[in-house]
């Protein structure tokens, strides 16, 4: 579960990020959670735009997606949506620790 500081941190990192994949009225199918999982995998942090030919909401597309590929939301705005997820042998972002816990 990421922190409110970890997400901000996350947030910093995305905006400078491009957007990798698009979906679009065909939905979330096996081919782009495959494309997706291996993103995640290669780069711990991906940001997807959600075309208004989709079928379903930036929001239902992060939840669903994020739920498929066991990562994370980091942030939704609008028609894009940002997800995380930490490749244990090779991590690429280091994330600020968690006060408190």
């Amino acid at each position: 579960m990421l922190t409110s500081k970890q997400r901000s941190y996350l947030r910093g990192i995305a905006s400078k990020e491009d957007t990798i994949l698009q979906i679009g009225k065909g939905g979330i199918g096996e081919n782009l959670i495959s494309q997706i999982s291996d993103a995640l995998k290669a780069r711990e942090i991906v940001k997807i735009k959600v075309l208004d030919s989709a079928l379903l909401s930036a929001e239902e597309a992060a939840q669903d997606i994020a739920l498929k590929t066991k990562s994370e939301v980091v942030q939704v705005i609008g028609n894009k949506l940002v997800l995380f997820k930490r490749n244990p042998a090779e991590p690429k972002i280091e994330l600020p620790r968690s006060s408190g816990r």
